[in-house]
């Protein structure tokens, strides 16, 4: 009796983990674009306030008044790691939203393309796709990551000024680009799968292998 095998992991299988862990990513690179968390900075002098700094936004937080925010009033008088950054992110972002859209129609289950060339050929663009957005989240979070270091480290500073530090958008920015870039990394995966599953499926049926067979059915036969 032949023993059958029990497969946890199809192409199929795969293709839904790959779309679930970029959409994960991808809201939360959405998240840290928009959170005013980027950087955040206490005085000692006054401890109760405290500062955060984003790209689109710097916020103020005191015990009597809660959290403040206001916008930056020019784009020209931004650092221009932050500038930087804006355009990254929203690459990433547009990026991230193209490969979901390319995704799901070339999933295996969905009905809304026939051509299998044409379905390999979409989960192959969403994996690009979502490898440049999660680059392009990874690089400004580090950029940022960089001159925060930077100038926290700079001798030119007083020692009484305070520092910008790490704020919580940069992990979750790092959590993000690299849940893009393993989602993408996913998709590749899964196309592998198929091609796989197709040559075993195609090899059998394959005239060599049919004469092949019909050699050793000789040769029995002589025996």
């Amino acid at each position: 009796m032949p023993q059958q095998e029990m497969v946890f992991l199809t192409p199929k299988m795969m293709e839904r983990t790959a779309l679930f862990v970029t959409f994960g990513g991808f809201v939360t690179s959405l998240t840290t674009t928009f959170i005013p968390f980027w950087k955040t900075m206490n005085s000692d002098l006054n401890e109760v306030e405290n500062w955060f700094s984003g790209l689109w936004h710097m916020c103020l937080y005191t015990e009597e008044v809660g959290i403040q925010c206001k916008a930056y009033e020019s784009v020209l008088a931004l650092p221009m790691d932050l500038q930087i950054s804006r355009v990254f992110m929203m690459v990433s972002i547009g990026t991230g939203v193209m490969s979901m859209l390319a995704a799901f129609p070339g999933m295996e289950g969905v009905n809304c393309l026939q051509e299998p060339k044409l379905k390999r050929g979409l989960i192959i663009l969403s994996g690009v796709l979502a490898w440049i957005s999660g680059l392009t989240t990874l690089a400004p979070i580090s950029i940022v990551a960089y001159t925060t270091v930077v100038e926290f480290w700079d001798e030119g500073f007083p020692d009484v000024m305070p520092r910008w530090e790490y704020g919580e958008a940069m992990f979750s920015g790092w959590f993000g680009g690299l849940a893009l870039v393993l989602g993408g990394t996913l998709f590749f995966i899964a196309v592998c799968m198929g091609d796989f599953n197709q040559r075993s499926q195609s090899a059998p049926n394959s005239p060599q292998v049919k004469h092949r067979a019909r050699m050793q059915y000789l040769k029995t036969e002589v025996l």
